[in-house]
């Protein structure tokens, strides 16, 4: 029997694009009944490409399971057309500009006035207060004003995108997700909601943990990839291979370290990496520049050393490791029949559906009936 601890919690989802429905899609996989508000020609991403069916891959991974009305919030009667949905949800998601659901009617004060114990969430950029709240941004402008992107984007001649939406999913998501559930337990013992303010940027200074230690308590503020963590140390490091592929090297603890120095024959000259660290680095560049990533493969089998060589998003995808955890059973389909594993979430396999059950992301409007009040899944 599946426990899934979220079912009978609804949510109506206002927000767009990544942030808010990534975080509505966790909750959804928990068993919570995620109702998307979309304006009548569908949100943004449904219409990007590639499509995959009716609508947008991205689209498709990202609202599994949910279900969608239509409503033009511009018009003057949507709050009240609103209304039946708002007084029997449990969480409201918005992501709107700050002010923009107080002149649509549905800000939390009003919404509040309808449904006493709503946990109403808003997520933004910067917040709803402060000098930068109505400032335009995405992801890389968040890292950017925060200072993590300092940390290390690269040089003059090769600057470096970070692989992940680090703001979106680190500072938008997992702090929308984590912050209703604290709320959701909170109402189970008072019995009042919450109004929550999500800061995509706020969380930024989280992931610089260790910079901000070495600066608050030392005056040593890191810069472009000269720390521990963001390349300035031999132990943690990216080193090409012969064939063009990489190597991560992640051996922070000595004994890691101490191993790995044997595996590659690194000079004891260099071994002490605290005297020279330019000189380590130039010269493991150049061992591992000697031999190919399926050497250093081979040569790191079974080795405690925490190094490994980078693989590819499709190598990953057919990792035993990874397959055999379960990581890609749920399966996501679309209008056509056709299926691919769906988008992998942090939710414990024990409080997820069964995983040979098909989901599929609403067609456009398909549950407008939910409008005139109807009860609940």
């Amino acid at each position: 029997m599946v426990n899934r601890p979220l079912s009978g919690i609804r949510v109506l989802d206002f927000s767009t694009l990544l942030p808010g429905p990534l975080a509505g899609l966790i909750l959804a996989e928990a068993g919570a009944e995620v109702i998307k508000v979309e304006r009548p020609e569908g949100e943004e991403i449904r219409r990007f490409v590639p499509r995959w069916g009716d609508d947008s891959i991205h689209f498709a991974l990202l609202n599994r399971g949910k279900r969608s009305v239509t409503v033009d919030l511009k018009d003057p009667g949507a709050a009240a057309r609103l209304e039946p949905l708002i007084r029997d949800c449990d969480v409201l998601i918005e992501q709107f500009r700050p002010g923009v659901m107080s002149r649509l009617g549905l800000d939390y004060e009003r919404v509040r006035a309808i449904r006493p114990d709503i946990v109403y969430c808003s997520i933004t950029g910067y917040g709803q207060s402060g000098p930068k709240s109505q400032v335009a941004g995405h992801d890389l402008n968040y890292i950017a004003e925060t200072g993590l992107l300092a940390l290390s984007h690269g040089s003059a001649a090769h600057q470096v995108i970070p692989p992940a939406l680090v703001a979106d999913i680190g500072g938008g998501t997992m702090p929308t997700v984590l912050n209703i559930l604290l709320a959701l337990i909170g109402r189970q013992r008072t019995g009042e909601g919450a109004y929550i303010d999500i800061a995509m940027s706020d969380a930024m200074f989280t992931y610089a943990w260790w910079a901000y230690g070495m600066g608050h308590a030392f005056g040593d503020w890191p810069g472009n990839g000269d720390s521990l963590l963001s390349g300035g140390s031999p132990r943690y490091q990216i080193y090409p291979t012969r064939d063009g592929r990489f190597v991560a090297v992640a051996a922070l603890e000595q004994k890691f370290w101490d191993e790995l120095c044997d595996l590659i024959g690194l000079e004891r000259r260099l071994r002490d990496d605290s005297v020279d660290p330019a000189a380590t680095i130039a010269a493991m560049r150049a061992i591992f520049g000697n031999r190919s990533s399926e050497d250093w493969a081979a040569v790191f089998e079974g080795r405690d050393c925490a190094t490994n060589v980078v693989r590819t998003l499709a190598e990953a995808a057919k990792d035993p490791h990874f397959l055999e955890r379960g990581l890609f059973d749920h399966v996501l389909e679309n209008q056509a029949g056709q299926r691919i594993p769906a988008l992998v979430v942090p939710v414990a396999p024990q409080f997820r559906g069964p995983a040979a059950t098909p989901g599929r992301a609403p067609t456009l409007g398909a549950d407008n009936d939910l409008l005139d009040g109807s009860v609940r899944q």
